[in-house]
Parts: C-alpha cells; structure tokens; sequence
C-alpha cells in the first residue's frame, strides 16, 4: 500500500488536512473490484502498546473525516473523544468526494473521472476498506466504534462485517437497522432534483474543452441548481418545524434578494423606474429565488411595459424588492454552501448506499471468517393472485424479514443507542427497535428541538452519554493516559483553551454547527 499526505486529484479533497492510502486492489459487494483505491483518513491521539484503544468515528452522508469539523466538541482532553486516552480514526466512506474513491477519482482504466460510471457501494464495504487502514496502522481491536446517521449504519455494520470480537462496543445515533421507505422516497426525491437540472447531463456535466479543442474535467461545472434543490430539501427532513418556527418564524430578509442568479441579472437590466408597470413587479415577486443561466433580468414583456397606461404605472415602486422571508433565506444560502463543497454525483451514489442499508442482508465476502458472511439470505417470492393472498403474504415477508433482522442484530456488542426526541428522519422508533434486539443496550433518547440534526448540535449531552458509556464498558482505558495533558496542551496549542464549553465557536463546514444565525 502506499501513502500519502493530504494528496488528491479532486478539489474536494483539498478541503481537508489528511492521509490518503492507496489500495492495490479491492472487491465491491457488487463483485466489481476497484484498482488503485484512494482511502482518505485522520488520526487522534496514539495507539497502545496492545493496540486495542482505537475509537472508530463514522461520519454522516455529507461530512468527511475531519471529527474536528462537524463533531468538534467531543474531541479533546476528558472529552467523549479523548485522543490522550484513545486513538482516534476516521475515514472517508466510498463515494464520497473529499479523498476515498469516488465519482471525481480518477478511473485507472480510462484516465478518466469515473463521473456517473462510479460503482455502487454499501456501507459493508466501507467497514471492510476501512478495516484494512486500522491493520495497516497497528489497531488489533476497536474499543468503539461511534457513529450517527449513515455513520450509524456504518457502525451497525462494523462488528458484524470484520473478524468477530474485533469491535468491542458500538453507540449508533439517530439510525436504523434498515433504510426505510420514507428515508428512501426523500433520498428520490433529491436525486429527481439533480436529474431535473440541464445542466446534469447524465452525470458528464464535469467535461468540457479547452481553449486547444481538448476534453478536460472542471468539478466546480456542475448542476448545481439542481444540487442546492436536492440540498434543500434534505435539510428540512434533517431539521424539525419547531426548530424552523422558533429560528425564523415569518421574519423577513429583504437584503437576500442580491445573492441569486435571477436577482442579479434583473438589477442589471433593470428597466427605468418610471417604465415599471405592476406586470413587471408581478414577474419579479413571481421568479424570485429561480436560479437561471439564461435569465436576462427582463421580462418577455419588458419591450412593452413602457406602454401600459398610466394608472399601472408604479413610479414610486421601480425598485421595489419581493419579500423575502428569513426560512427562504436560510435554504437558499444553505443550497448555494452545499454546492461549493460537494459533488452531484457523489449526492447520488450516497443516497442509493443508504437506499441499499439493510443488516439483515448477509455479505457476498468471506475473506474476514465475518458474521454478515454466514447470516442467512433473504428469500422473497411473490405469487400471489388476489389482495387478501397478498396482504397474507406481505404480512409474512414482513415477519421473515423481521426475524432475520433481530437475528443479526442479537451478533452486535454492548451498544449505547441514541435516538433524537425529534427526530422525523429516524425515528425513535427504530431506535427501540435497535435495543430491543441487540442483547446489551441501553437506548437514550435526547430531548432538543433540532430534529435529526440534534445528533450533530447536542454536544453536551452526546458527550456526557458517550463517555459515561465508555467508562463503564471499559474503564481499563482510563486509568492512564497514553499521552499527558502537557504533551497534548504543547502539540496542539490551538486547541489548549477551547475546552471550557460545548458552546459553538466556528461554524461547521461538513456538519451542521452555525455560530452565527443572527444574519436570518
């Protein structure tokens, strides 16, 4: 395997500090194998001398290896976290754009970006890629492996797709043991976004040529109307309406209205003040927020809208400005954040691994002896020839599933499941699913307003579960520390004073932490 620092061949990537390991070779549970494969991970702390202090850190559907980013508060001296007690590992999952192979990595076969041609992964093969780095680094067991969202699901997966008794314990938050069909309408929703946008393009959009006539690729050319749709509507399942209703409720943002396309085009071409007739304030209130390569900032009719009479004339109304309200500001500059730093494609392939989540579905690889290669499979038939056969044989397609589902849960470790009280993503009825079969669980559901996203904002109180969890399945970690406070303090002089609080101090850029919501 060779290795690298902080090297890639997409600008996503370059938004983190990290390492990045090449794999020769590596076989999708599609049976597709993949040459050269580019792993992107950080570390915390140090490995001890038995090499089973590893904590595993599986991050959501859009963030990245940097735990420091989006989860920030839980890392640090006495911290959930503690990279003087633990080391610490995080890697980037397949198919996402900052560093592990993905749609934006180069396809060695063709020299090419693999663009829309990326094979499909799960989070299956995340742990076995994964599982191959931690070798590499040392790591002879985990003593945790934490993780919320599709980060969850990867933590789900973990113990039962590595060599038995390799993971220790699990805390999966705000996850489920299977993707839903609710979860799976939202994630086609979204990519109906993307596909919607022209500028898509099959998933091509990247190519275009040079000055010379020669086909080059420009990542920062994509759909990203369609993008920042998708982008949307993903935050309002990731958020709750209290947490909207109290953050914005029907607030107004007039000075918004200059960072879309459309707005921008029509303060261009403005037509004169005293030719602005109640059809053109009509047409703008009726386009704002349309976000359009095409648009001129003129009506059809702005040729003729000089010629109306004078009582639809608003003279004193020309540079009138649509009300634009708080919530709609807030989505819009969330959309246009998303489509600097993420891919289409990328969007695409994650949602169709969360579709493709389910536990109970054994792995096609046996080279790890695991226990996801010997689960049963599922067997679904359908003959049936009226609605009450077919109901009968839902109902029990239901209960087989149902059944080979505890029965792969009942493999997990000791796990400390976290669910949000809010939450309309995962509900925390899957949650209680999670502890009713796994043998040893504890199930805490957190009070807070944020929905979904509670599992990237409730610092404290994830914090204060996750440690206490640790110390009482291990304490054996805590009675030393691998690294003194001095040592950390003088190695990472940034960080010395901002551990007083779980108070946001910078905004997040791969997770949900905003320090300042004054501007919505």
């Amino acid at each position: 395997m060779a290795s690298s620092s902080s090297s890639s061949n997409n600008p996503f990537a370059g938004l983190i500090s990290q390492n990045t390991t090449i794999i020769p070779s590596f076989t999708l549970e599609s049976g597709v194998t993949l040459q050269d494969v580019p792993v992107a991970y950080k570390t915390w702390g140090k490995l001890n001398e038995n090499g089973d202090n590893c904590l595993v850190i599986c991050h959501a559907l859009t963030g990245s290896a940097d735990v420091e980013d989006w989860w920030g508060p839980l890392l640090g001296p006495d911290r959930a976290f503690d990279p003087t007690r633990f080391f610490i590992f995080c890697a980037n999952v397949i198919g996402s754009p900052y560093g592990t192979v993905s749609s934006v990595t180069i396809n060695p076969e063709t020299g090419r970006p693999f663009g829309p041609e990326m094979p499909g992964s799960s989070p299956k093969d995340d742990v076995r890629l994964h599982y191959i780095i931690l070798k590499s680094l040392g790591v002879n067991s985990v003593a945790s492996v934490i993780g919320g969202s599709m980060g969850g699901m990867t933590c789900l997966e973990w113990p039962l797709n590595s060599p038995p008794g390799f993971v220790r314990s699990i805390v999966p938050l705000a996850t489920s043991a299977r993707h839903s069909a609710w979860c799976i309408s939202w994630g086609e929703a979204q990519r109906q976004s993307i596909y919607s946008d022209p500028d898509y393009k099959d998933g091509y959009y990247f190519e275009k040529q040079n000055e010379n006539g020669e086909m080059i690729n420009d990542f920062h050319q994509q759909p990203n109307r369609g993008l920042a749709a998708a982008r949307m509507a993903a935050l309002l399942t990731y958020r709750s309406r209290d947490s909207f209703e109290n953050r914005f409720g029907r607030r107004s943002d007039p000075s918004s209205l200059s960072d879309s396309d459309f707005a921008k085009a029509q303060q261009k071409n403005s037509v004169q003040k005293d030719n602005v007739t109640a059809r053109e304030i009509a047409w703008r209130e009726h386009n704002d927020g349309h976000r359009s390569n095409s648009s001129t900032g003129i009506s059809r009719r702005g040729s003729d809208s000089g010629k109306s009479s004078n009582d639809n004339k608003l003279n004193n109304e020309g540079d009138k400005q649509p009300k634009i309200f708080s919530a709609q500001s807030y989505l819009r500059y969330q959309g246009d954040k998303f489509t600097s730093r993420f891919d289409a494609n990328c969007y695409i392939h994650i949602t169709r691994k969360l579709d493709n989540h389910d536990l109970s579905l054994p792995s096609k690889d046996s080279s790890l002896n695991s226990i996801s290669s010997k689960l049963q499979p599922q067997i679904i038939t359908t003959s049936t020839t009226n609605d009450q056969d077919f109901n009968s044989d839902n109902e029990e397609l239901e209960l087989d599933l149902e059944n080979l589902l505890s029965k792969a849960l009942s493999f997990e470790p000791p796990a400390l499941i976290i669910g949000i009280e809010s939450d309309g993503l995962f509900t925390t009825s899957e949650q209680k699913e999670l502890a009713k079969f796994i043998p040893d669980a504890e199930l805490i559901v957190i009070p807070s307003l944020d929905g979904h996203d509670g599992f990237l904002l409730e610092f404290e109180a994830i914090n204060g579960w996750i440690d206490g969890f640790l110390k009482r399945k291990m304490p054996e970690f805590f009675k030393n520390r691998i690294i003194s406070i001095d040592q950390y303090n003088n190695n990472n002089n940034k960080n010395k004073n901002n551990q007083n609080g779980f108070e946001i101090k910078k905004e997040s850029v791969f997770g949900e932490a905003e320090a300042d919501v004054t501007r919505w």
